[in-house]
């Protein structure tokens, strides 16, 4: 039986007992800051510690984690109320802050949540913050230290995804799962790019397809959508579609991601409608040279900056020069971002591999009005590299 066939019941009866050593770690990671308590925002992390999945994170919500006690999740009341639908907490664990506190001018949420959190903090602990997480304003960071006097707030610099940085047995099924939706997903895409058609509607054929999942397992939401520059755009990333159709002569770039369980296995390829240009053919072949040449050198033991120099070396015997990262870390994923903003593979990266930990290795060679973009959704093994996809790394050419 493969990892991701295992029965769902299976599945559960792991990730509670998972909870409890995901607990375990940040408080550890906790004590060697200082901190008597961490105010967790980011939604990915949220799930990571108690389950919660609900697309609630546009207004303040957080979870209090004291370093001894129990941890207690603050949301606006109407997310409270089905909170308990989705996470692990009991129900005096879970607050509801009332609906007059939103988008007001001159109250905030975190006023509410601050004087209830008071409690669940010692005195004059410092208390650790995601300053950098997406949803955490400037306005919830001033209210927080308002409500909080005789409290230090220091910024937890990424605590939290840190932990989440090897996967467990568990999370390492989601993330197979994902990769056999994203692999779904990108051969939907390839096969249905052809000249004439609106980007729009292949999008919605790819949007469809990330929804749906497999006959084995459904998909789910992802983090970003669908991305697919074409013709000139091409050369640079992160654009999405428009309602223009796809033209003979023209290449796109593809980037998608297969999603489980809030689990990310990205994924890009690029088509060419017609014959490709030499220099397109030419990048293609040497930066798949270059996957090959970053997958054999991933491995326990090595680091982030190793692995960014076997494809450096391979490109620039060819005269070629990639200035930005080559990957990173990936798992759990929410808007807007599928990254764990943790480990790059980037010439700076001092981070040394171990087994368990997923990356998102991403070729994207952007040039000036042309690109070609090759990616794998990997994870780290104790004797190499496993890839989550099973498609071929040239370049896709539809004639």
């Amino acid at each position: 039986m493969r990892m991701s066939e295992l029965p769902d019941a299976l599945d559960q009866a792991v990730e509670a007992d998972e909870f409890v050593g995901r607990l375990q770690r940040v408080r550890a990671a906790m004590g060697e800051r200082g901190f008597g308590a961490l105010i967790v925002n980011d939604p990915a992390n949220l799930f990571y510690l108690t389950g919660y999945n609900a697309w609630s994170f546009y207004t303040p919500q957080c979870l209090v984690v004291p370093a001894d006690g129990e941890p207690h999740l603050f949301a606006r009341a109407m997310d409270a109320a089905g909170a308990a639908y989705t996470c692990n907490l009991r129900a005096e664990q879970i607050h509801g802050y009332p609906e007059d506190l939103v988008h007001q001018p001159d109250v905030h949420p975190y006023d509410w949540i601050a004087a209830r959190a008071r409690e669940l903090i010692p005195a004059g602990a410092d208390v650790g913050v995601e300053a950098d997480a997406h949803f955490f304003s400037a306005r919830a960071y001033l209210a927080l230290g308002n409500g909080l006097p005789g409290h230090r707030l220091v910024d937890s610099a990424e605590l939290v995804n840190w932990v989440r940085l090897v996967k467990s047995p568990h999370e390492l099924r989601q993330l197979r799962i994902a990769g056999s939706i994203a692999e779904h997903a990108m051969r939907i895409a390839l096969d249905q790019l052809r000249p004439g058609r609106r980007q729009c509607d292949l999008v919605a054929e790819i949007l469809a397809a990330q929804a749906i999942g497999t006959p084995e397992h459904g998909g789910d939401y992802p983090a970003i959508v669908p991305m697919l520059p074409t013709g000139e755009a091409a050369g640079t990333p992160h654009l999405t579609w428009t309602d223009r159709p796809f033209v003979a002569g023209e290449a796109t770039t593809i980037e998608v991601a297969g999603v489980f369980g809030r689990y990310h296995a990205p994924l890009a390829r690029t088509v060419m409608l017609g014959d490709p240009p030499q220099r397109l053919s030419d990048t293609a072949k040497v930066v798949a040279e270059g996957m090959q040449a970053t997958l054999s050198t991933i491995r326990p033991g090595v680091t982030g900056s190793a692995v960014h120099a076997a494809f450096t070396e391979v490109i620039a015997a060819h005269g070629l020069v990639k200035e930005s990262r080559i990957g990173y870390s990936i798992g759990i994923g929410y808007p807007p971002d599928w990254g764990e903003r943790t480990v790059s593979l980037r010439a700076t990266e001092t981070t040394v591999l171990q087994a368990g930990m997923a990356f998102h290795v991403i070729l994207g060679m952007w040039m000036d009005g042309w690109g070609y973009e090759l990616s794998e959704p990997v994870v780290v093994r104790s004797t190499g590299v496993e890839q989550l996809t099973d498609l071929p790394h040239e370049l896709t050419i539809r004639r």
